[in-house]
């Protein structure tokens, strides 16, 4: 429930506490005052969600107050209550801020639809706050065609449409959050909330409120009442990202929300009961952790009730190639790049190399070239650091001054490779023919190939990011 404290602001004792009385018994925690004065002096010492606002007041108008809290990042909602209404008045205090305008007398089943209504887009704005995907298109599917990716794919499929927990585990840069991305795109939840949660980047100290919120005033700095992420993620998914670095102390407090699905906010002492699909990730073995004592037996279980492990780039090197022109395309678009190409020696030296840093330094290596490369040049193993040649500005630039036609063999072999289409351009051009031929309808797109239309949708998206019009 995103709404819990509301506050009534009326000079009528009648209203004021039928009002209080009923809300109350819907289970809302309630305030109540009589005048600004005393509106002022509740607000300052809580959070609220809500506040029920008269126009006129004994000590001034209600548009003050409504000024004031609108003001404010973090305020509660606004519904104006008055017995004097007009469209003017009710037009004047919607652009002022206010979430609501309600004409007495009222019934309380109008102030319930004014409540859901607010819990609803409250709890939708806290959720955005949150929930920021990243602009740069970092890919939302899972390239590859390797065996190794062929059976995680289907894992994914697999386990996508229920509503499991799924541990990932893999070395980093391997593109666990990536298959965590995948899971909650196809699940059934890919409507609701997706909250993720690095776990090795917040400190000890605010870990736990940072998972199930605080109250105000629960430790130094808490000014106001925040929800966790669990809260947040509420009817959607969570990620847990690297889980292995939780400390042991909250480990007992997660393993409780995993179980009940409910818990407290640090300071508080209600009982909140959230429903919540859970997705951890980790590059740590947690069998090892859990024989060192660092990690507790029971939540290692309670995590890996679907476990998927991402495989290494070396043992998928088939993908490479597909990998690095897929990487190429999208950051020669980002930082100009035009008719970007691998040499022929960059692309057998990139399958040559093992790749530690797994997708990630892969991607890292190709983003630096597409910097350092010269337009219409194709891009060579010695800017991307391999082939027993380091990459550097110096080095590159010491190449560029060499006179054209001293590496005949070189372009011409990098001409000759380009004129091949990739397989990823020919499922794209394929996918793009079906769309064109249905007249942009996706069911219709998605039986010509065969395919399920969620996974169109997806593929549509990701083309979307690259810039593709789609019909």
């Amino acid at each position: 429930m995103a709404i819990e404290k509301i506050v009534v602001v009326d000079d009528e004792l009648m209203i004021r506490k039928s009002l209080e009385t009923q809300l109350r018994n819907k289970r809302y925690s309630v305030a109540s005052a009589q005048d600004l004065a005393g509106a002022r002096k509740i607000l300052s010492r809580d959070s609220f969600d809500l506040v029920f606002l008269d126009v006129r007041l004994p000590d001034g108008e209600g548009t003050e107050l409504l000024e004031e809290l609108t003001a404010k990042v973090d305020g509660p909602m606004i519904v104006m209550m008055t017995g004097y209404g007009s469209v003017e008045s009710a037009v004047s205090c919607m652009q002022a801020g206010a979430f609501d305008y309600v004409m007495k007398p009222f019934s309380f089943e109008q102030i319930e639809v004014v409540v859901d209504k607010a819990a609803s887009f409250d709890k939708m704005r806290r959720v955005t706050r949150y929930y920021v995907e990243e602009i740069e298109a970092k890919a939302t599917v899972i390239v590859g065609t390797a065996e190794p990716i062929r059976l995680l794919k289907e894992m994914v499929r697999k386990v996508a449409a229920t509503e499991a927990t799924v541990l990932i585990s893999g070395e980093n840069g391997t593109g666990k959050e990536l298959v965590a991305r995948e899971l909650y795109n196809n699940s059934l939840l890919a409507d609701k909330p997706y909250i993720r949660v690095n776990c090795a980047s917040i400190s000890e100290t605010l870990m736990e409120s940072e998972f199930f919120g605080h109250e105000k005033g629960a430790y130094t700095g808490a000014t106001e009442r925040r929800e966790g992420r669990f809260e947040l993620a509420d009817g959607g998914t969570l990620l847990l990202d690297e889980i292995s670095e939780i400390a042991p102390a909250l480990q007992a407090k997660l393993l409780r929300v995993l179980q009940e699905k409910e818990f407290e906010r640090v300071g508080g002492n209600k009982t909140i009961q959230v429903k919540v699909r859970v997705l951890a990730t980790t590059n740590r073995n947690l069998i090892e952790e859990v024989e060192k004592g660092k990690f507790r037996e029971d939540l290692y279980y309670r995590l890996n009730v679907f476990p998927i492990v991402v495989p290494p780039l070396r043992d998928r090197s088939d993908d490479i190639p597909l990998l690095a022109e897929t990487f190429l395309k999208r950051h020669a678009r980002k930082h100009g790049l035009e008719k970007a190409k691998f040499s022929k020696p960059a692309v057998n030296a990139m399958r040559d190399h093992i790749w530690p840093g797994n997708v990630r330094e892969l991607e890292n290596a190709i983003e630096r070239a597409v910097i350092l490369a010269d337009h219409g040049n194709a891009i060579g193993p010695e800017l991307l650091g391999l082939g027993g040649v380091p990459v550097s500005l110096q080095s590159h630039l010491a190449k560029s001054s060499v006179p054209t036609g001293s590496t005949p063999d070189e372009g011409s072999a990098a001409e000759e490779i380009a004129e091949i289409l990739t397989m990823e351009e020919v499922e794209r051009e394929h996918i793009l023919q079906a769309l064109k031929a249905t007249s942009g309808n996706r069911t219709k797109a998605a039986e010509l190939l065969a395919i399920n239309v969620r996974t169109l949708r997806n593929k549509i998206r990701q083309y979307k990011i690259d810039g593709e019009s789609v019909p």
